[in-house]
């Protein structure tokens, strides 16, 4: 199974919206998408660590292959 990797922030967007999240919305300090319930992004500008790019699939109920494949 290939591995998860950082990704930009408009590459996790891009991804996200694919998999069916709406947004991102402005936030008071930070944007958010919407799937359910609401799931907070990271700041721009940065790439996004794994870590934080599997605590937002597991929050949002997205397995593994379907981000990978996304």
């Amino acid at each position: 199974m290939c591995k998860i990797v950082p990704v930009p922030y408009r590459v996790l967007i891009k991804k996200l919206k694919k998999l069916g999240l709406e947004g991102p919305h402005h936030g008071r300090k930070h944007p958010y998408m919407i799937i359910g319930d609401t799931l907070p992004n990271p700041h721009q500008g940065e790439d996004v660590d794994v870590n934080l790019i599997k605590t937002i699939l597991n929050d949002a109920g997205i397995s593994r292959a379907d981000w990978i494949s996304a």
